[in-house]
C-alpha cells in the first residue's frame, strides 16, 4: 500500500479545532486572482508519471501530458491524443493515427515517433504496459501522424489497457525523454497537455505553479471524465503544499485557498456548516480496506480458519471507526469493489450484519486451531487502520484466540510484512491495507486479486482454479464477457477466502463555492475544467 493523501494529515488533529487562526498564507499572498485557481494537494517530488506510481506525480501528468486514450464517466476507453484507429480482421493489428493539432510545449508537433517509444517506456514500468509488450511482435511508426501495435496474439482489452489509470497512466512524452529506461527520472516537464509547468515559479516544498497551454487545441467531444475536451479554464494554477490542515482550511474559509483535495474527517462539520465552502466527492468509489491473512503459516494455511475470519468481521462495526460519518462509508462484499464494472454478489451469502461470531468459533474448532498465537501488525501512524486491527484482536479474544498486536509505524509494517516465516520467527498473521475501489475492478493490475502463491501480494494467497480464470482475463473481448468470467472468479474467492474486506470508504475534497466545474472520477484528480465564478 501506498500511503495516500488522507495520511499526510492524521498527525496532531483534534476534532472541533478553531479555524480563527492567523492564515500563513494571509501574511504573504496577493489576493486571489480571477483567472487564478489555488488548489492544495499533496506533496510534490517526482514529476516523471511513468517512473513512479504517487497520486501526487500521477495528477501532475494528467495536467502537463496528454494520452492517446481516456475513461469516460462511465470508465469506457475514449480515443484522446488518437483521431481515427482500426483493427485488422484477425485481430493482431492495431493502427492508430494521431489527431490534427497536437504540439509540444516547446512548440515542436507532436509525432507518432514520440508515441512508439513511450509506449515502449510505460511498457517496462506498468503493469497493463508489461502485459502489452508480452503480447506485442511490433510497435512502430509508419509515418509522422501514424503508427502500429502488432501482436502475436489478440489482445481484446488492449484499448482498456491504454486508457487504464490503475498504475501509471500511459503519458505521452516526447521520443528524446521516453528514451530513457523507466528506471531514469524525467525532469523536463515538456507535455502537450492543457497546463504548462512554469519552472521559474516552482518552490519546491511549498508551491508550483502551472500555466493554460493557450496552444492546446483540445477534442471538440463535450467533457466526459478524463475524455473528451480538456478545456483549462483558468489561467494560471497554483498547486499549494500546505502540511498543516488548521492553515489550509483558514486559507481556504479566508478565500485564499479555492480548493483542499483530503480534508481531514474531523473538519467535514466545520465546513459543511460554512455557506461558502462545500465538500465534494470527486472519487464516488474511494478505498476498500482489506485485511490480509499469511496463507503460508498457522493458523490461516488452513481454508477453515479463514473462513472463520469471513464470518467473524462486522463490517458495521470496522466503519464506526474508519469511516465514522456514515455518508461516507459502507460494507462491501465484492472483491471487485463496491463501485466497479465487475462489482457482483456473487457467493456472498456469508455476510451478515454483525457477523457470526458463534459460526467463526466452529470454524476455527473444525480447522483443529490449537491456540497458535495469532500477530496482528498495528500500524499507529495510520490511525484507521490502527483502531482497526484492535477491533480484530479484540473480536479474535472473544471466541478464545490467542491473539497479540504488534504496534509499529507503517514503515515497520512494510518491512516486516515481507517476512514469510513463523511468527515465532518474526513473521505476522494479519495486517491490514486498502486500495482503490477502481483499481479492484482491474485483476491484472489490482495486488489484492491475484492467488499465484509465492509470487502473489503479501499474504501469498494460492488457488490454481481461481488463477486459470483470471489468466483469461485479458482475451476476453466483450463487458459482459468479463461480468460473467469476474462472477465466476468472485464464487471461487469467497470459498478459499484469499482475503476480507472490511468497508468500502469515500473521501470527499473541500472547496469554495466559487469554484465549480471539477470532474469527478476515480483515482486521480483531473485539474482541468475547473472555473471561477
Amino acid at each position: 500500500m501506498t500511503i495516500s493523501r488522507r495520511e499526510l494529515f492524521k498527525a496532531g488533529l483534534a476534532a472541533g479545532a478553531a479555524f480563527s487562526i492567523p492564515s500563513v498564507l494571509r501574511a504573504r499572498a496577493a489576493p486571489t486572482d480571477a483567472q487564478t485557481a489555488h488548489v492544495v494537494m499533496d506533496e510534490l517530488s517526482v514529476f516523471d508519471p511513468i517512473f513512479t506510481t504517487s497520486g501526487s506525480t500521477q495528477n501532475h501528468g494528467l495536467a502537463i501530458y496528454d494520452t492517446l486514450f481516456a475513461l469516460n464517466s462511465n470508465l469506457v476507453s475514449q480515443p484522446q491524443m488518437v483521431g481515427k484507429w482500426g483493427v485488422s480482421d484477425d485481430k493482431k493489428t492495431y493502427t492508430f493515427e494521431l489527431r490534427d493539432g497536437l504540439g509540444w510545449h516547446d512548440g515542436t508537433p507532436v509525432t507518432a515517433a514520440d508515441c512508439v517509444a513511450s509506449i515502449r517506456r510505460w511498457g517496462q514500468a506498468d503493469g497493463a504496459g508489461q502485459l502489452l509488450m508480452e503480447r506485442a511482435r511490433d510497435i512502430s511508426k509508419k509515418d509522422d501522424k501514424t503508427f502500429t501495435i502488432a501482436l502475436r496474439e489478440p489482445l481484446g482489452m488492449l484499448i482498456d489497457l491504454l486508457a487504464s489509470v490503475a498504475g501509471s497512466g500511459l503519458f505521452i512524452m516526447g521520443e528524446k525523454d521516453a528514451d530513457r529506461p523507466a528506471t531514469e527520472q524525467v525532469t523536463s516537464n515538456i507535455g502537450s497537455g492543457p497546463f504548462k509547468f512554469n519552472h521559474a515559479l516552482a518552490k519546491p516544498g511549498a508551491s508550483f505553479t502551472y500555466d493554460r497551454n493557450v496552444e492546446y487545441v483540445p477534442r471538440s467531444d463535450p467533457s466526459d471524465g478524463f475524455a473528451g475536451g480538456k478545456a483549462a479554464k483558468v489561467d494560471r494554477l497554483i498547486w499549494n503544499i500546505i502540511s498543516d490542515q488548521q492553515t489550509a482550511l483558514a486559507a481556504l474559509q479566508a478565500g485564499e485557498i479555492d480548493f483542499v483535495y483530503g480534508p481531514s474527517a474531523d473538519f467535514y462539520s466545520a465546513i459543511d456548516s460554512d455557506p461558502n465552502l462545500a465538500l465534494q466527492v470527486l472519487d464516488r468509489g474511494g478505498d476498500d480496506m482489506c485485511l490480509r491473512m499469511n496463507h503460508l503459516q498457522k493458523p490461516f494455511d488452513n481454508v477453515k480458519a479463514r473462513q472463520a475470519m469471513l464470518y467473524l468481521i462486522d463490517q458495521e462495526t470496522f466503519l464506526r471507526v474508519t469511516a465514522p460519518n456514515p455518508k461516507y462509508g459502507r460494507p462491501v462484499t465484492s472483491i471487485f469493489g463496491g463501485d466497479t464494472l465487475y462489482s457482483n454478489d456473487e457467493n456472498t451469502g456469508w455476510y451478515k450484519k454483525g457477523g457470526d461470531p458463534e459460526k467463526a468459533k466452529q470454524l476455527f474448532q473444525e480447522a483443529g486451531y490449537a491456540g497458535e498465537k495469532v500477530v496482528i501488525l498495528q500500524p499507529t501512524s495510520w490511525a484507521e487502520a490502527s483502531n482497526a486491527s484492535q477491533l480484530v484482536a479484540a473480536a479474535l479474544r472473544k471466541i478464545g484466540v490467542n491473539t497479540e498486536l504488534a504496534p509499529s509505524d507503517w514503515g515497520g509494517i512494510v518491512k516486516r510484512r515481507t517476512n514469510k516465516g513463523p511468527v515465532e520467527s518474526g513473521g505476522w498473521s494479519i495486517f491490514i491495507t486498502e486500495d482503490s475501489d477502481y483499481v479492484l475492478g482491474d485483476p491484472i493490475g489490482s495486488p489484492f486479486l491475484s492467488a499465484s502463491g509465492d509470487k502473489a501480494w503479501f499474504g501469498w494467497p494460492k488457488n490454481d482454479e481461481y488463477e486459470a480464470l483470471r489468466s483469461k482475463w485479458p482475451d476476453v473481448d466483450t463487458l459482459e464477457q468479463r461480468k460473467e468470467l469476474a462472477r465466476k472468479m468472485q464464487r471461487i474467492w469467497w470459498d478459499f477466502v484469499g482475503d476480507i474486506r472490511l468497508g468500502q470508504r469515500v473521501h470527499p475534497s473541500a472547496r469554495r463555492r466559487t469554484l465549480t466545474g471539477l470532474i469527478e472520477m476515480p483515482q486521480r484528480v483531473a485539474l482541468w475544467n475547473m472555473q471561477k465564478a
